[in-house]
């Protein structure tokens, strides 16, 4: 879909994706290797009385769920950024997220007429149907060629 395909209040639902503990160890330890990411004992001593995922991680499977659903992928010409980003409640191991997302302001380029500014509001979900993230990002998206 094109720039011309998603308009205001035009939504979208995911697929949905399981995320394991190993995935979950394993991603911290990398990127975030903070106690309640990574340890099991020390996580039990925390607010969180156990172990959580690293938000970037509920990051990155809420945008990977967000581009296998291939909504706006082929036009598509990156983004200057993300907005409002907040994690909301914890993902436990083994929580399966799934993300809905909402068209929330388009904008024909004023000097590049063969694209637009689609800002999108996207809601991530565990299995429970409890918002865990809500960010919202503005994509530059091409037109349609037949625009």
């Amino acid at each position: 879909m094109f720039f011309d395909d998603l308009p205001v209040g035009f939504t979208f639902e995911t697929a949905s994706r399981q995320i394991p503990l190993e995935e979950m160890v394993e991603f911290a330890r990398k990127y975030d290797p903070q106690p309640f990411h990574i340890d099991e004992d020390a996580a039990k001593q925390t607010p969180y009385g156990g172990l959580i995922a690293s938000g970037f991680q509920t990051m990155v499977v809420g945008f990977l769920l967000s581009l296998d659903a291939n909504i706006w992928n082929e036009a598509s010409l990156g983004s200057p950024g993300v907005d409002g980003l907040r994690w909301l409640k914890p993902v436990r191991p083994g929580d399966t997220l799934m993300v809905k997302a909402e068209v929330i302001g388009s904008e024909p380029s004023k000097s590049r007429p063969d694209r637009g500014r689609t800002q999108v509001r996207y809601d991530t979900y565990n299995q429970d149907g409890d918002r865990v993230m809500t960010y919202t990002t503005i994509h530059i998206l091409r037109r349609s060629p037949a625009a």
